[in-house]
């Protein structure tokens, strides 16, 4: 048996914003699932988040047509070359955004969060930078599977302030690292095995403000439909004030047969690295 990934996504300018600072994009082809949160005001956040989203997917496409992934930035040691690549995908797009916002007077400044998932077979790796998230649900159970970098929440993970504080205080927006802000950049990696019926949740800033990992848990669990439950988990936000932009990407994996792997287009032995079996 093999994993297929099941997706839906949507992205909302929210409650009180004018414009839409997020982006998200997709190519199951290859396995990559990315959500990015501008920043910079105006048209340049929109224009950094958009930026790292499309540099991420060109770099999958233009390595399956190579055949291979191209290295930047440094390699973790301890990755799997799946995350490895994700890495490398994703200090390209910082490049893309720091060069560009210091040769673009009107875009100086600009930034971006980034969350992304590479998926081959039956493993996933996550990248990410900033303080957009990735949530695993599983057995009826989320779990959130990255830290953000925030300055709240690296005063609690220093033990300043307490969770129950860091919903209070007036700073939450603030990233402590984010594409663009530098000429380089470290993400966080990480590898995973998926398992049936798995589901992840790549979210901007702006959904979890507004909504909590219990609600999240209820709204994916009592809606099979992932579309549905995008638009459910949007609606939630928003209802409860929609201070920002929000931006929701659900996969779900499910188990099919050989048979319906080979269907797709999946052979196993016969298909480059690159390839997802999707």
């Amino acid at each position: 048996m093999s994993l297929r990934v099941e997706v839906a996504g949507k992205s909302d300018v929210g409650c009180v914003r004018t414009n839409n600072e997020d982006n998200f994009g997709y190519d199951g082809r290859y396995g990559i699932y990315v959500v990015c949160d501008g920043m910079g005001g105006a048209a340049a956040g929109e224009v950094a988040s958009k930026m790292a989203v499309d540099t991420v997917l060109n770099y999958y496409r233009q390595s399956a047509k190579n055949g291979s992934f191209p290295k930047f930035g440094n390699q973790v040691g301890d990755a799997s070359p799946r995350a490895n690549a994700l890495g490398s995908a994703i200090h390209l797009a910082n490049e893309a955004i720091f060069s560009a916002s210091q040769q673009r007077p009107s875009q100086a400044g600009m930034g971006s969060t980034i969350v992304a998932v590479s998926v081959e077979q039956g493993f996933f790796s996550i990248g990410h930078v900033g303080d957009s998230r990735i949530y695993l649900i599983r057995s009826g159970a989320i779990q959130q599977l990255t830290n953000d970098h925030s300055l709240v929440m690296e005063q609690v993970r220093r033990g300043l302030i307490t969770m129950e504080d860091a919903q209070k205080v007036d700073y939450q927006n603030i990233v402590i690292k984010a594409l663009g802000a530098e000429a380089k950049v470290e993400p966080d990696l990480d590898d995973m095995m998926a398992m049936d019926h798995d589901v992840l949740l790549l979210c901007s800033d702006g959904l979890t403000r507004h909504v909590t990992d219990e609600q999240i848990l209820g709204i994916v669990a009592e809606n099979i439909d992932l579309h549905t439950a995008v638009e459910v988990l949007i609606e939630t936000c928003k209802k409860d004030g929609g201070t920002d932009n929000v931006t929701a990407l659900l996969l779900r994996f499910q188990q099919q047969s050989w048979a319906q792997a080979i269907l797709r287009g999946w052979i196993p032995g016969g298909t480059p690295k690159w390839q997802n079996s999707i």
